[in-house]
């Protein structure tokens, strides 16, 4: 039989009508013989409602203390999902990521998952029932509730999908798909009937919220047919897959962004071996994510060093940094957190030269200035002003023809190269 993973977000279970809805879209699954392992995210609202809750009674709550209180929501949602389904008169049975020993690390807020015990999902499969597990939690060896972050409800999904060895995994959301970018600054943003792994993970790296990046990391690991589709409207999504588009689809696949940035400039510091390690050694310790880095070697033997961070994580990796930077005697640190980035992906970058030069001329016709430059085989990010991003999106979107039905362009659009 058919063994297929869904995965349903916040918005899709957002109320009792839409758990409802869903029961009855899961229901008609199962009646068509296919075996089903359901896992739900909270409801539309629920974890910030939740920690509100903890911020008024303590800003500064221990970390295990909010895994515990925000994996509640979607303890609900399970609960809820299974009495609708058991409603439709489809047997279902509900678990939590600690019972279904969605084995992970320690580190509370973003913690990673390790390993699965798949026993009691495949026996419960095997006696006919959907299987319904809350997303974004698991346990680690000591027992202690572990929160996965955020999306991590779709990391939850593929990461059962792989240790099922399940057919496919569909992840439903708001959207019908992935787009060429976000619709909501290009409505001329085109959904993707495909898209590859590698393009999918440099997209949801990049800031692209359709997808969790460890999600895709995991079907990319384990080889996992994954595919976006909408909750509230038929049709066939977006295929992740794992071969190379066809050479004549456009060489861009989609451009992302990520609003939330601020760079960090640590200035006049030794230019000798180890000083990058005593640099993001702590930041590393700290469970700081360091994106975008970039490095200037000065002819008095010093160098500057600057580098990304989530703006979030700005006020504590700039008072690192300054305390690094007393232990090194640097010269300064500075700190913008105005910053925004944005990244054109696609896997034709890897044979057609003049993308580069094709993104910073568009940009500069428009005055756009760029600040920070990063690039890899299928990728190039820059970091701008935030006050230019949309401008910036929409530029680079016509640019690179998105905008077009591929099926009515050619390689012609980057010039002929």
């Amino acid at each position: 039989m058919f063994l297929v993973v869904e995965k349903y977000g916040g918005t899709s279970v957002g109320s009792v009508e839409r758990i409802n809805a869903v029961a009855a879209r899961v229901a008609a699954s199962h009646q068509k013989g296919e075996r089903l392992v359901v896992v739900v995210s909270a409801m539309s609202g629920e974890t910030n409602r939740l920690i509100a809750l903890a911020n008024e009674i303590n800003p500064d709550s221990e970390a295990r203390e909010m895994d515990v209180l925000v994996s509640t929501g979607e303890q609900v949602t399970i609960a809820l999902l299974s009495m609708a389904l058991n409603k439709l008169e489809v047997e279902a049975r509900s678990y939590t990521g600690s019972q279904v020993r969605i084995l992970t690390d320690n580190v509370h807020g973003k913690a990673r998952i390790l390993g699965i015990d798949d026993a009691k999902v495949r026996e419960d499969l095997e006696q006919g029932r959907i299987v319904v597990i809350a997303g974004f939690q698991g346990a680690d060896e000591s027992g202690n509730i572990t929160t996965l972050g955020r999306g991590g409800s779709d990391t939850t999904a593929v990461a059962m999908a792989a240790a099922l060895k399940a057919d496919e995994c569909r992840i439903f959301t708001d959207v019908d798909g992935v787009y060429t970018t976000d619709p909501r600054i290009v409505p001329e943003a085109r959904r993707l009937d495909q898209i590859t792994v590698e393009e999918m993970l440099e997209l949801a790296s990049q800031g692209a919220k359709v997808l969790q990046t460890r999600s895709v990391e995991f079907a990319g690991k384990y080889r996992v047919p994954l595919r976006v589709l909408s909750s509230f409207e038929d049709g066939p999504g977006t295929l992740i897959t794992h071969e190379v588009r066809d050479m004549e689809e456009p060489l861009i696949a989609g451009i992302a962004y990520n609003r939330d940035e601020a760079k960090l400039t640590i200035r006049g510091v030794p230019d000798e071996p180890g000083i990058a390690s005593q640099i993001f050694g702590p930041l590393s310790e700290a469970h700081l994510n360091i994106d975008m880095i970039i490095q200037n070697v000065a002819q008095d033997g010093t160098t500057d060093l600057t580098f990304t961070v989530n703006r979030g994580e700005y006020p504590l990796a700039k008072k690192l940094l300054e305390e690094i930077s007393e232990n090194l005697a640097a010269r300064e640190v500075a700190g913008d957190d105005t910053l925004a980035k944005i990244a054109i992906v696609g896997v034709g970058m890897r044979s057609h030269s003049g993308i580069a030069a094709k993104m910073f001329e568009a940009l500069a016709r428009e005055g756009i200035n760029i600040e920070l430059i990063s690039t890899s085989e299928i990728k190039i990010s820059i970091g701008v002003n935030d006050k230019y991003l949309e401008l910036a999106v929409r530029t680079l979107h016509k640019a690179f023809g998105l905008d077009s039905d591929p099926t009515e362009e050619s390689l012609g659009h980057l010039g002929g190269e």
